[in-house]
């Protein structure tokens, strides 16, 4: 009987090749409403793994798995309300995952033990603690991109003219306004205008001329035609001043035909720029394709007027092409390891 009892002492959990259990963990948790809880311990060869496990209230967990990463399954219960002394052998020094899902709406409230029996005396203080650290991983892909082959920049003029406007009450019978339009061309990107009345708003253009020919503006610029009017188109830079003179134009910038007509007669229209000036220009993004029609009213009583108008365009045409460049990807994860 004696040799018996030593037999089954031997064989018995806690009597594995002679070592007392050492806890790796013991803890209550509540795994909450369609939830799931992890947890990472290390083990070193050799060990016997002892795992048990108990829902408190006694209600069913729907998943209990262990897993020997990074993905052998060496466990696994559904819906089970408890695990008593369940055993693994340590086939080699690793990292063990211990993953309890819920599927139920209400949480589960869990105590767990984890134990370890050593193989010897030479892992008895074996580190279980879990570290991680993050791994760059780069990789690259083939991919097709699109690429600048070419861009030309050209100025256009649309408009150099000087308009004749008769007074209010011309003997001649020409009305005191009239349409100056133009039409953008394809690729426009940017207009400029400019408007003067007179000898003073033909002084100002050359002025601004003279201005811009003695910039550094002027001898930069590899595009051709570009001068003041392309100056401002482009970029904006506005080298006209304000000129001081007796006469003055209305002008406006009217939406469509239909409005100019509506303009012509006096009635109500929609327009999107006007002003009451002796030279006046601008950069305009807008419109930036189609008709553009201009309406100029000379309010004076008796006498007519002359106004300078310019009208510039820039138009830009790009030439695109397709290559296939390695396009890099770096992609990380968490490793987890072991420090002993």
């Amino acid at each position: 009987m004696k040799q018996i009892f030593l037999l089954l002492a031997f064989l018995t959990p806690f009597g594995l090749y002679g070592q007392v259990p050492l806890d790796v963990a013991e803890s209550t948790l509540k795994v909450n409403g369609m939830g799931e809880e992890i947890f990472y311990y290390g083990f070193a060869e050799g060990d016997q793994l002892i795992f048990n496990f108990r829902e408190v209230n006694g209600k069913e967990l729907k998943e209990l798995e262990i897993i020997e990463l990074p993905s052998s399954s060496k466990f696994m219960d559904y819906e089970t309300e408890k695990v008593e002394d369940k055993i693994i052998s340590i086939a080699s020094t690793g990292v063990y995952k211990f993953r309890f899902k819920n599927s139920a709406i209400g949480g589960r409230v869990c105590e767990l033990k984890i134990q370890r029996i050593p193989s010897s005396d030479a892992t008895k203080n074996f580190n279980t603690s879990v570290f991680w650290k993050t791994i760059y991983d780069t990789t690259y892909l083939p991919t097709q991109e699109k690429y600048l082959v070419r861009s030309d920049t050209t100025v256009v003029s649309l408009v150099d003219q000087i308009a004749k406007i008769s007074s209010q009450t011309a003997v001649n019978g020409n009305p005191n306004r009239i349409i100056v339009d133009f039409t953008l061309p394809e690729n426009t990107v940017s207009w400029s205008y400019y408007i003067g009345v007179g000898n003073e708003g033909k002084e100002a253009y050359d002025a601004a001329r003279t201005k811009f020919l003695n910039s550094a503006s002027a001898s930069v610029s590899t595009i051709p035609g570009y001068g003041t009017m392309a100056a401002l188109a482009l970029s904006g830079i506005n080298y006209f001043t304000k000129a001081q003179g007796d006469d003055n134009v209305k002008y406006w910038f009217i939406r469509d035909w239909e409005n100019v007509q509506a303009w012509k007669t006096g009635e109500a229209f929609y327009h999107y720029k006007q002003g009451d000036v002796i030279n006046d220009a601008s950069q305009m993004k807008s419109p930036g394709i189609g008709k553009v029609y201009l309406g100029l009213l000379n309010d004076n009583v008796i006498d007519p007027i002359d106004v300078v108008v310019k009208v510039t365009a820039i138009t830009i045409v790009q030439q695109w092409d397709s290559r296939i460049v390695n396009k890099m990807n770096v992609t990380l994860h968490q490793v987890a390891y072991l420090k002993n």
